[in-house]
């Protein structure tokens, strides 16, 4: 195997947990565990976030559902899409939460609930979720009140929750987020006064739990904050969060090139004083964007900040290292993490390509090996 991993500290999954659990107190934290954990592997890291008392997992997918009732985890899991009408036999068979927020949806799960009911008074708890703002997915405002009511004359269906996700809750300063919470606490009022009382109400995301109290309300789902990294850089250091992936490779070859020596695809790198170019075995076929080579990315090596020379090729990755420090075949590299006092973090990194953090961790390769610690 190449010499290229990531590892992941699962005590440091456990401390984002606890950490948050904490703040959040008495709210009940839920873990999103959807695209594999956000690319530090779903079923270690879900087991590792119940056990620091989490009380539910979210996913994206059934499947995602189902990999983590097969790996042996029973403790709730909320699907965070609507599946499709012919996945709610799956939900049913693995004792997932569907959300909900169309009358076809709805009618899939009644279905799939009655068919597989071993008891009369067996219902599935659904989840109906509302857009407040994000216009991706959710019921209207307007639809809520008929789908609730839906619900609840359904012999086989439970409203177990009702929720809405924020759209800009990053930007602490940004008012839209009030809004949003404003939006949500006028829609409670209206199911309450229609008859429904007795459901989970959620809003939270990792942004919103650290920087809206109000937020909170009886569970939030934190994802990006139970890997160690702040939603935005403007959330940055409001908790002391640690991060759980360090993504390592070791030098493969080092050559000595003349200063004014052209470097990589495209030249677009050209040495500006004669150097060690070290070439690493990792590139964009695994998730190390190509675009960092040209945007002033730099890795850890011997504890120093080394500039990436060049595009990301393939398979490989050329870095200027100077020659005040030797370097040699089989010398540590850290892209992402720390190494002695110096650190690179996934923000750090998305800053350089204008994307976020979450891209930075989900993007990486299955070539790339996880390391557990």
């Amino acid at each position: 195997m190449r010499p290229t991993w990531a590892d992941i500290s699962l005590s440091a999954i456990a401390h984002n947990a606890r950490l948050l659990a904490e703040l959040v107190h008495p709210a009940k934290l839920c873990a999103v565990v959807k695209a594999d954990a956000y690319g530090h592997g779903m079923v270690p890291v879900a087991r590792t976030a119940v056990d620091a008392g989490v009380s539910t997992l979210a996913v994206a997918l059934v499947d995602e559902g189902r990999q983590l009732r097969e790996a042996g985890i029973d403790t709730p899991i909320l699907l965070l899409s609507e599946p499709r009408p012919n996945e709610f036999a799956q939900v049913v068979e693995f004792g997932l939460i569907p959300t909900v927020y169309q009358g076809e949806g709805l009618a899939a799960a009644a279905a799939a609930a009655a068919a597989a009911a071993a008891a009369a008074d067996e219902r599935l708890p659904v989840h109906l979720k509302v857009d407040t703002g994000m216009a991706r997915v959710g019921a209207s405002p307007a639809e809520v009140m008929m789908l609730a009511d839906a619900i609840a004359d359904r012999d086989t269906l439970e409203l177990a929750g009702v929720w809405t996700h924020c759209a800009v809750a990053d930007e602490p300063d940004n008012p839209f987020t009030a809004y949003q919470i404003e939006q949500y606490n006028h829609l409670l009022s209206r199911l309450r006064l229609g008859g429904h009382h007795d459901f989970c109400r959620h809003l939270a995301n990792s942004a919103v739990a650290m920087a809206h109290p109000a937020g909170r309300f009886d569970m939030v789902r934190c994802g990006i904050a139970i890997y160690g990294i702040p939603p935005s850089p403007a959330l940055a250091g409001c908790l002391p969060l640690q991060p759980a992936m360090t993504l390592r490779t070791e030098v493969a070859m080092v050559k000595t090139i003349a200063a004014g020596t052209p470097v990589s695809y495209g030249h677009h790198y050209t040495a500006p004083a004669d150097t060690q170019l070290a070439t690493i075995p990792i590139g964009y076929a695994d998730g190390w964007t190509r675009r960092l080579g040209v945007s002033g990315g730099e890795v850890l090596i011997g504890g120093h900040r080394r500039p990436i020379a060049g595009v990301v090729t393939m398979d490989q990755t050329m870095v200027d290292c100077g020659l005040d420090h030797p370097v040699s075949p089989g010398d540590e590299v850290v892209l992402l993490g720390r190494q002695g006092s110096e650190e690179i973090t996934a923000t750090e990194i998305a800053e350089r390509i204008d994307t976020v953090a979450y891209e930075i961790v989900c993007h990486l390769g299955r070539r790339i090996p996880l390391r557990y610690t």
